[in-house]
């Protein structure tokens, strides 16, 4: 699925006032790939993300989504297969009411005002906000603002979705609904933020910048867990980890640093046990009993694990 693919290659831009945001920049991600972009303050983790739809275009190097590689004359093409999420919503949200601000993209694309209409309801309700549709944005919460600018995102229906720090103005309680959003979403994502957490929980592999350029690419597990790492990247660890006993001074050994991760992964077994339960009963209320009950063994068979993660965590004592 070539029309996933996201590669930048050797890609340098500057700032008007000639700062030097990106210095050769180079990675590709593929169809269905969860990828976290973190970095200190000033790194240029916000310019590559703007990057990706061509709201900026490279001083030189390539950028490629899909089939296109990016130029002025290709953008309009490529954002209709990358949808942005800027850090603040209010940056989005600009229509007398909910519904026109999620039906705005849509609209746009040229779609028919029957079309558009589903459009806009599926997406409100995927992320839970299909109450708030005729409601003015600026009466909304921070929470409910983030809602829906990914709302009005979802409703262009894009392969690809950006998202610039989408946790940074959200209570708790929203911030782990959004978590939740986010690991049940099949898009491409790529995901800037100074929360390490939210990466850890969503992205299966992380990119960390460094005064424009790569400094290191992998598993988000590996690098996140890498103390040495972070801190030569003016990063500290995520706060999960942290929490978890890591000795000060020095590097987790791998089996510590496999305890870590483990416990890591039995949290969100649990919490994806629960949720497929959740879901079981939602299909047995809609009249799907054939549906409800194969999430019921899904959230069955995802429970057994607890025991294998519980031995598992004991083997590594």
């Amino acid at each position: 699925m070539s029309h996933h693919i996201v590669a930048f290659e050797n890609v340098f831009f500057s700032y008007p006032d000639g700062t030097e945001a990106l210095r050769g920049v180079s990675f590709r991600i593929t169809h269905g790939e969860s990828v976290g972009v973190v970095g200190a303050n000033g790194s240029g983790k916000s310019t590559l993300l703007m990057h990706t739809n061509g709201y900026l275009l490279p001083r030189s190097g390539t950028i490629t989504v899909g089939d296109h590689e990016l130029t002025k004359k290709s953008r309009q093409e490529i954002r209709k297969k990358v949808g942005l999420i800027f850090q603040y919503p209010d940056d989005q949200l600009f229509m007398p009411t909910v519904f026109e601000d999620v039906a705005f993209g849509p609209l746009n694309l040229g779609l028919s005002p029957e079309r558009v209409h589903e459009c806009v309801e599926e997406a409100l309700t995927t992320v839970g906000s299909l109450d708030l549709r005729d409601k003015p944005p600026h009466h909304l919460s921070g929470g409910q603002k983030s809602a829906v600018a990914i709302a009005s995102v979802l409703a262009m229906q894009p392969d690809i979705l950006v998202m610039d720090e989408p946790a940074s103005h959200l209570d708790p309680r929203s911030r782990r609904a959004l978590i939740s959003l986010l690991r049940h979403f099949h898009h491409t994502k790529i995901i800037a933020s100074h929360d390490l957490d939210l990466v850890l929980d969503v992205c299966e592999r992380c990119i960390i910048i460094k005064g424009g350029k790569v400094a290191a690419d992998g598993r988000a597990e590996e690098i996140l867990s890498d103390r040495k790492l972070l801190e030569e990247n003016n990063l500290e660890l995520p706060l999960s980890l942290q929490r978890r006993g890591q000795s000060p001074g020095g590097d987790m050994d791998e089996i510590t640093k496999l305890h870590h991760l483990l416990e890591h992964w039995a949290e969100h077994n649990t919490e994806h046990a629960r949720t497929y339960q959740e879901w079981s009963k939602k299909a047995e209320s809609l009249g799907r009993p054939e549906l409800s009950a194969l999430l019921k063994m899904i959230a069955d068979e995802t429970t057994s694990m607890d025991a294998h993660f519980r031995k598992a965590l004991e083997l590594c004592r």
